[in-house]
């Protein structure tokens, strides 16, 4: 069987820093014809969005995918509600998670995996403040040190 091509859409870059990710879980996506066509043209974006589990199907909440310019009437609401596909003990797996104290589902990525359009979602745990900090100061000294070891001399 061929290995198929994974091209990324989107990705949600204020969840890694706003979460812990515990896990990551891919996710099929119910999408109509036009998004699918404005998906490929990129104008999607994944902030402030969330996962629920509702009536034993998983929501995917606040993704915003711009309405495709070709599509006139067949365009949908850019904010709609949109379906994730998931095996059902899978979704009753990550309704018993999220029902701890603490824990949400926060979709991290949008790609084509070969014709299909994927949704990688995580398993995530707010980080507080003092967390932010520490993660930006580590991120801030490892560039340092690597601007250092290339050999790059500026004022540090």
């Amino acid at each position: 069987m061929p290995e198929k091509s994974r091209k990324l859409i989107a990705e949600n870059r204020k969840a890694r820093h706003d979460y812990f990710v515990e896990k990551v879980y891919e996710a099929g996506i119910a999408l109509y014809g036009t998004e699918v066509k404005s998906l490929r043209r990129g104008t999607v974006n994944l902030k402030d969005s969330y996962c629920s589990v509702e009536k034993g199907e998983l929501i995917a909440t606040g993704i915003h995918i711009s309405p495709y310019e070709q599509g006139n009437i067949f365009n949908r609401d850019p904010l709609r509600d949109r379906k994730l596909l998931m095996h059902k003990r899978e979704i009753m797996q990550l309704a018993g998670l999220i029902s701890r104290e603490g824990y949400t589902l926060v979709p991290l990525s949008l790609y084509f995996l070969g014709s299909h359009v994927k949704v990688a979602v995580g398993l995530c745990k707010g980080k507080k403040l003092y967390d932010k900090r520490e993660s930006d100061a580590k991120r801030s000294a490892e560039r340092t040190i690597e601007r250092v070891t290339k050999g790059d001399r500026t004022d540090y």
